[in-house]
């Protein structure tokens, strides 16, 4: 018997650690783990011992006996990799922590902007060091946790969201203080932060759609994926989005993963997704209305350049309630894969290549219907009091020009971070410049002392939840470096005078045990009626209960 990594992989790499015999890859050491869509085990190394599935945080490992059907590709996915890739040599060993400070006086405080995956990661990173004593503060503006697992995940991922688990354990350790519902630039000054902390590391994802620039873009009934998504995830600040959902058609520009996303929750029965995902009820009372039966997703350049990962696509395709449709003419700029470099990347290009051909010659069965699109860019979103078409022109022939009637369209064109006041910021870019995790003056390039970044708001939107841990541990050496080498201040405020100035202020403040308490209550919620988890997705209602004694 052999194990298999399946769809849900995050590409954490937390199964890698405890491999005994190293057959889990790409490593995190290893050049390709950057660009890999996910990790496989390799079937000729591994020796049936099982430690590879508890660590897995996001459920995604199977014994290969007990695979369930609907993954039972990722046998042959998992062994195909070490036949394209070839041999893996063995990691060297990592390099020495280094020397701890000597005669601390007072432990290195740091305030971790952002309750995320990256926030996590990098608060791990440094409470688990040995180079000094550290107590983080963990603040978020929302009075809920987990950034993206909570709000970005789709709600029917709900192993993905089982990270979660992994974080609160972060969470409960003795170097870490949660503080939730506390919204730099609004309770508190980043002035603030640096005046309670030797150092603020920036962990505060890409929460902004980019735009189109086309006419019509802000018509009702045109959404980006950043509004679409946190509104069917009960994120509070967009419960009231109410988007448009009578018309049997809707329209995605953009063809990664969020965009697959979205059209697949679009067509999946409201039964389903009640049963086996965490979607806010709301959002599922609307589904329920819903005439949507088609979903045309637009990519802007040829089928070569597909976002989307082969885990995505391929759960779609095996999907019986939906046919994935694409014409083979849209597939004509579609060549092999060149196999003279074998690598993650063109490992899965080389997959996604033969699911898409796989999809051409495959027959519609009338269910609802997602079309794949390529070599189409948006020319004006067509209406007068709403969105009721999008006029699309051939990427290189602008002069041909058709129009698709939809009456919801939506962008998944990319997101940006949001600047804080008082630290600079490259809006050209939509993140916080940087050196190594070192915010920097876009303008200058000089270093911005004290202040730091990880995630999406350092890197930009790329990568999956596990990517973080890697780009974390950059940020978070550079912060215990900075702090060895003299570079932070000498002196700042302790944990009680933070929290006297957030009460001072009239912060409602949310700590670990409200949080649990929330969290506990929405689980026992959903068991109630069959889910598992009914969100509560008003911030006062969030509050109330998780200051319940």
């Amino acid at each position: 018997m052999t194990f298999i990594i399946t769809q849900s992989c995050c590409n954490d790499a937390s199964c890698v650690a405890v491999c005994p015999v190293d057959c889990i890859h790409p490593a995190p050491d290893d050049p390709d783990f950057a660009t890999a869509e996910m990790l496989y085990i390799n079937p000729d190394e591994c020796i049936d011992c099982g430690a590879c599935v508890p660590a897995c945080p996001v459920s995604a490992v199977h014994a290969d006996s007990e695979l369930p059907e609907h993954l039972s590709d990722y046998a042959q996915i998992n062994a195909d990799y070490f036949t394209w890739v070839g041999d893996i040599p063995f990691p060297a060993a990592p390099p020495p922590a280094g020397p701890k400070v000597q005669d601390q006086e007072a432990p290195l405080r740091v305030a971790v902007v952002g309750s995320g995956p990256a926030g996590w990661f990098v608060t791990e990173e440094l409470a688990a060091t040995r180079r000094a004593d550290v107590e983080i503060t963990v603040i978020d503006r929302l009075a809920t946790p987990h950034g993206l697992v909570r709000h970005g995940v789709a709600p029917d991922h709900l192993g993905t969201k089982d990270a979660s688990v992994m974080f609160d354990t972060i969470a409960r350790h003795k170097s870490t203080t949660v503080r939730l519902n506390v919204e730099v630039g609004k309770d508190i000054t980043h002035d603030d932060l640096l005046q309670h902390h030797h150092a603020v590391v920036y962990a505060t994802g890409a929460a902004v759609g980019r735009t189109l620039g086309v006419p019509g873009e802000d018509l009702p009934g045109s959404y980006s994926a950043a509004e679409f998504v946190t509104w069917y995830n009960g994120e509070p600040d967009h419960v009231d989005l109410a988007p448009a959902l009578d018309h049997e058609r809707a329209v995605i520009i953009g063809n990664g993963n969020v965009a697959l996303d979205m059209a697949r929750l679009l067509l999946l029965s409201p039964d389903h997704l009640h049963e086996s995902s965490d979607m806010a009820p709301y959002a599922i009372d609307g589904l329920r209305e819903s005439a949507i039966r088609e979903v045309v997703l637009v990519g802007r350049r040829g089928p070569e350049h597909a976002a989307f990962t082969t885990p995505e696509l391929l759960a779609l395709i095996n999907n019986p309630d939906i046919d994935v449709i694409v014409d083979p003419a849209e597939l004509t700029s579609l060549a092999d894969i060149d196999d003279s470099e074998r690598t993650a990347a063109t490992y899965a290009a080389s997959q996604k290549v033969a699911l898409l051909r796989r999809v051409a010659e495959t027959a519609p069965t009338g269910a609802k219907r997602l079309v794949l699109r390529f070599g189409l860019t948006p020319q004006e979103i067509v209406g007068e009091e709403r969105a009721t078409a999008i006029a699309l022109a051939r990427t290189n022939d602008p002069s041909d020009v058709e129009t698709i009637d939809a009456g919801l369209i939506l962008r998944a064109t990319g997101y940006r971070s949001t600047a804080v006041d008082g630290v600079p910021f490259d809006e050209e870019s939509g993140r916080f410049a940087n050196d190594g995790g070192r915010v920097t003056d876009p303008e200058s390039g000089e270093l911005v002392a004290r202040v730091y970044t990880t995630g999406w708001a350092k890197r930009g939107p790329s990568g999956v939840i596990g990517t973080n841990r890697t780009c974390a541990v950059e940020t978070a050496t550079a912060v215990v470096d900075d702090y060895y080498e003299g570079r932070l201040a000498d002196t700042v405020g302790d944990k009680d005078a933070f929290d006297a100035l957030l009460t001072e202020r009239g912060v409602a403040i949310v700590d670990l045990v409200a949080w649990k308490r929330l969290d506990s209550h929405e689980r026992a919620e959903g068991k109630a009626i069959g889910r598992p988890r009914l969100k509560i997705s008003d911030r006062a209602e969030q509050i109330r209960i998780g200051a319940e004694q």
